[in-house]
């Protein structure tokens, strides 16, 4: 390595971006363009950084596999940063057993955290977790900068499957590597992290007096204690309904009926848990399940049919009883019946709190993200930038999203995750 690319990669470790592509500007050699492609990344001129890490990329070639595979990472890094998610890291993944197998432990661990972020941001806990589970974040020799990544991204997978203690243990040990890094960036984000775990993360609805319904704001490890209760849970955060502190004896059951894919029976099940104990008005019902406001007989058969679906899927925790005036909910057991409502109203919140995390987002991102066809999305855009909560930067292929952070709750139950479908 001659002097002028150890010169401007030390300048680039010290963050002086401007620094190194003064000393390696004009050079087109692969390590110069890897060089200007993360000087243009810490710039922010992300599509110039990302062309220059791919035509560094193929220069190295296949007997450079080191190098070659330092710059996947790279630029795998800046794509994440984009909102550019094309599908499943299996090349970043590919890369960390590369980078592993020659000695490259940091950028080994790098390239999994930057996999783990991309299954996060996709909703995709589970595939996250496989990728951070082999990740000792107390083993000696891991730089501090990358150990308050890496307890930053343990936590957020914790706090989105509601390991709220987890949570909390991971952002200790990231506190303390980020105050050893001495980097501030890191030091506000673990910070801001911390605080989030004290905000508002949802709405527990209870019936008041006369019919009225009253709100009590729920921090995240109360969510936690409420859907490990064994109160009948309607998660109106995640779409799903269930009792997660006791299991069905007997009947193989999984502890939460998922109704995503389902909207008619959601919109059924949260019409009668908001009711209870009282019952729900038929025509209430009718209008919330199909929005319709003047029903006739077609109307009131289709409602049966579909509330005999949704009997036969909420079995294993209540009856649904026909009443004078409608139906209504009876949990067994006697238990109790919580709905949990998202922070913020709207059918678009999970898009809102995406759009919230300061980055500028495809249309294609947030389709892979939610799991929704582009054209939904973009319809779903449309809305939410005539009301002013999105706008919209670039044309074309380059447009891309961004929305002001939500601030006074925690987005965590917003975020979408991929949760089985009964």
């Amino acid at each position: 390595m001659d002097s002028l690319i150890t010169a401007a990669a030390r300048a680039l470790a010290a963050g002086d971006a401007l620094g190194a592509l003064q000393r390696v500007a004009l050079r087109d050699d692969p390590p110069a363009l890897a060089l200007r492609g993360i000087a243009m990344a810490q710039l922010g001129e992300h599509p110039r950084a990302r062309e220059l890490l791919r035509r560094a990329a193929r220069g190295f070639g296949a007997h450079e596999e080191l190098a070659r595979a330092r710059c996947v990472v790279a630029e795998a890094e800046v794509a994440l940063a984009q909102r550019d998610l094309n599908g499943p890291p299996h090349a970043l993944v590919a890369a960390a057993a590369v980078l592993a197998a020659r000695g490259d432990r940091a950028n080994a661990l790098q390239a999994r955290l930057i996999a783990a972020r991309q299954w996060l941001v996709m909703g995709r806990l589970g595939e996250a977790g496989a990728v951070l589970a082999p990740i000792d974040v107390q083993q000696e020799g891991m730089p501090p900068a990358l150990a308050a990544v890496a307890g930053l991204t343990l936590a957020e997978l914790a706090q989105r499957s509601l390991c709220v203690e987890a949570a909390h243990q991971a952002l200790l040990g990231a506190q303390q590597a980020a105050a050893h890094a001495q980097v501030p960036a890191l030091q506000a984000e673990v910070a801001e992290a911390q605080a989030a775990l004290q905000r508002p993360a949802a709405r527990r609805l209870r019936p008041g007096e006369g019919g009225a319904v009253q709100d009590q704001l729920l921090r995240l490890d109360e969510v936690a204690a409420l859907l490990a209760s064994d109160v009948l849970v309607l998660d109106a955060c995640r779409h799903r309904l269930g009792v997660g502190g006791v299991e069905k004896e007997g009947s193989g059951a999984a502890p939460w009926l998922s109704l995503a894919r389902r909207p008619i029976l959601f919109a059924l099940a949260h019409a009668l848990a908001r009711a209870w104990p009282g019952d729900a008005d038929r025509d209430a019902l009718i209008a919330t399940a199909f929005r319709t406001r003047d029903p006739d007989e077609t109307h009131r058969a289709r409602l049966r049919v579909e509330l005999g679906r949704l009997r036969a899927l909420v079995k294993p925790w209540a009856r649904i009883e026909a009443t004078a005036r409608g139906f209504v909910l009876r949990p067994t057991d006697g238990r109790d019946v919580a709905v949990l409502a998202p922070p913020i109203a709207g059918e678009q919140a999970s898009l809102q709190a995406l759009l919230a995390d300061g980055a500028a987002w495809s249309t294609s991102a947030l389709a892979l993200a939610l799991g929704d066809s582009q054209r939904t999305v973009q319809r779903a855009l449309a809305e939410l930038q005539e009301e002013g909560r999105v706008r919209s930067i670039g044309q074309g292929r380059t447009q891309r999203w961004l929305a002001p952070p939500l601030a006074g709750f925690t987005t965590i139950l917003l975020l979408p995750a991929a949760l089985p479908i009964q």
